[in-house]
């Protein structure tokens, strides 16, 4: 059939917008979670966090049909799905609670620029990340992640009303579960449509439960008004040194990951390889969204993998069908009072689900060492990669005589890990397949 290799086919509409509802399922729950994870370290609250929320929403449909329609070299044309990226979560971290938003979103602005820049020449630099890297990169990112996790789980990371003994409650971590269960329950017992938005519906059903228990407070939500437009530089522009270093840094290992997306559609989709246009164009696409979200207060975007395991589901390879879902994603950016209503969501909730989704970005990463042959060498590099790293993270005190910029750079645990990969990966003699250790 045309559609199984066609990137320009095009479903009948009755067909195609519920295939295009479907990918925004399949990504809604990831794509506003870093922006409720970054507000809560900023301090932000009421309009302002509902604000990043929108702006998730809204600028991950931008650059989704930034990738689907394109824009003269921008856009690889393929039906990528962007949204907003775990993977520089634990660079926002520290700069968001030392130096606040406008940090965070002037090395957003520039790292984008370089994003964009990396398009031009995105193909010489796969030979420095093998799945060895990459595998560690990744692996780094979920186990620096599965902390927050635990404790949103346990009723947040910020105490509610700064009373310590709601931390850990039976009532928080009962809607954690809740959520866990009903999003393994929907994945491995059901079948179809519903199991590409299990994670939503895990959500959801957490989210209800948690109303009669009086966990959430609506008065956000009546505030909000039901049509607003982005604001340029909303929460200013400051150049902060780190923020712009590790942005740069990310940007790198992002692009990879959208070229691995851009090759897992061709080949599994229209099977073929993807052309270096294509590779171009997409990271390009990157690049140019997450630069133009921060222009206006949204966190750094890029290709969604579980919207490419979607396609190879359905059979679907049709980019307009991607791009209905992401006119889907701009009209409910523009819509305030569905922010507010995630914003309303109790961090238990949310707990439950980011346990899970953390938890596959750590099953991402050991997928991809899979591929790597453990002999001495490679597993030293893993070793050595993994310890500074998340040493580093857990014990930031460590660092406490170096300056400013290196320790914000170096307490995220994911860029001194992804450092010594490739330095290590490059300088180490190989060893002999036959060799393990």
């Amino acid at each position: 059939m045309r559609e199984h290799n066609d990137p320009n086919y095009t479903p009948p509409l009755a067909r195609a917008i519920p295939l295009g509802l479907q990918h925004v399922l399949a990504m809604f729950a990831s794509n506003v979670t870093p922006s409720i994870i970054i507000a809560g370290v900023a301090g932000l609250a009421g309009g302002d966090k509902v604000y990043l929320i929108q702006m998730a929403m809204l600028f991950s449909g931008v650059a989704t049909l930034m990738q689907t329609i394109g824009m003269g070299r921008v856009g690889a044309r393929l039906p990528i799905m962007q949204g907003t990226s775990f993977a520089f979560v634990p660079i926002m971290i520290p700069v968001a609670k030392s130096a606040g938003m406008a940090a965070v979103l002037g090395g957003a602005l520039i790292g984008g620029i370089f994003h964009f820049i990396l398009g031009t020449f995105i193909g010489k630099l796969r030979r420095f990340l093998p799945p060895l890297v990459t595998g560690i990169v990744v692996l780094t990112i979920g186990l620096a992640l599965i902390p927050i996790g635990i404790k949103y789980a346990a009723g947040g990371v910020w105490l509610m009303n700064n009373k310590p003994e709601f931390f850990g409650g039976l009532n928080h971590w009962g809607l954690a579960l809740l959520v866990v269960f009903v999003t393994l329950g929907i994945k491995f017992f059901l079948r179809g449509f519903l199991t590409s938005a299990a994670a939503l519906i895990g959500l959801v059903v957490g989210y209800l439960a948690a109303i009669p228990l009086g966990m959430i407070n609506f008065a956000s939500v009546g505030d909000a008004t039901w049509f607003a437009i982005p604001r340029p530089l909303y929460f200013g522009f400051e150049i902060n040194a780190a923020a712009v270093i590790g942005m740069c840094l990310m940007s790198i290992v992002s692009a990879i990951e959208t070229v691995g997306d851009i090759s897992a559609i061709t080949k599994g989709g229209a099977g073929r390889e993807a052309t270096d246009k294509e590779m171009s164009g997409g990271t390009m696409a990157d690049g140019a969204g997450t630069t133009l979200a921060a222009i206006f207060g949204g966190l750094p975007n890029t290709s969604f993998s579980q919207n490419v395991g979607l396609i190879a589901m359905t059979g679907v390879i049709s980019r307009h069908v991607v791009t209905i879902g992401g006119i889907f994603l701009i009209a409910c950016g523009l819509i305030p009072k569905i922010g507010a209503v995630i914003a309303a969501m109790p961090q238990a909730v949310l707990g439950g689900g980011v346990i899970i989704m953390f938890g596959m970005v750590v099953s991402a990463g050991l997928r991809m060492l899979a591929e790597v042959k453990m002999n001495r060498r490679n597993m030293i590099i893993i070793a050595v990669s993994l310890s500074f790293g998340l040493g580093m993270q857990a014990v930031p005190e460590a660092l406490a005589h170096l300056n400013s910029t290196l320790k914000l750079l170096l307490v995220s645990g994911l860029l001194p890990a992804a450092t010594l990969a490739v330095v290590l990966n490059l300088f180490l003699p190989e060893e002999d397949a036959a060799t393990t250790a």
